[in-house]
C-alpha cells in the first residue's frame, strides 16, 4: 500500500507502469534503453479513492486524464529507469494529495461605502471631462 494521506492509501496493484524510450537528446544510450516511464492509474475505478477526492483529481488531472478516466503520467527527466519510476510515483502522490484537500469556500463580500462613493465620484468626474468634448455652437 502506498500511503497518500492519513485516510487515503492506494494499492500498488492499481498502478500500471510501462517503460518506453525517452525522447530528446541523450547520446548513444537513448536509442537502446527504455528509461522513460508511463504510469497509469485508473481514477474512476479505484476502490480506495473517496468520491469527492476522485472528482477533484479528475479536474486537477486535466489533459492527463483519458476519456476512460485513466490518469497518465510520463516521466523522462532522469537518465535511469528507477529514478523516472520514483519521479512518476511522486507526481501521482502529489496530485492525489492536492485533490484530497477540499477547496476553501469563497465568502462573498461587498465593497465598503467609501470605495463605492469614490468609484461613483470618479465616474462622474470622467463623464464631466467627456461632456466638455461635445461640439461647440458656431457663431456665424
Amino acid at each position: 500500500m502506498i500511503r497518500i494521506t492519513d485516510r487515503i492509501a492506494i494499492d500498488e496493484r492499481e498502478i500500471a507502469e510501462r517503460f518506453i524510450r525517452a525522447s530528446g537528446p541523450g547520446g548513444q544510450n537513448v536509442n537502446k534503453v527504455s528509461t522513460a516511464v508511463e504510469l497509469r492509474f485508473d481514477v474512476r475505478r479505484s476502490p480506495t479513492l473517496p468520491g469527492d477526492v476522485r472528482e477533484r483529481l479528475e479536474r486537477l488531472a486535466g489533459r492527463r486524464l483519458t476519456q476512460d478516466g485513466v490518469l497518465l503520467i510520463n516521466a523522462q527527466r532522469h537518465r535511469t529507469q528507477e529514478r523516472n519510476r520514483q519521479d512518476a510515483l511522486d507526481r501521482l502522490i502529489e496530485l492525489i494529495r492536492r485533490a484530497a484537500v477540499p477547496p476553501v469556500p469563497r465568502r462573498p463580500t461587498k465593497p465598503p461605502p467609501g470605495s463605492r462613493r469614490r468609484r461613483l465620484e470618479a465616474k462622474s468626474h470622467r463623464a464631466a471631462i467627456k461632456r466638455l468634448r461635445g461640439a461647440r455652437p458656431h457663431d456665424d
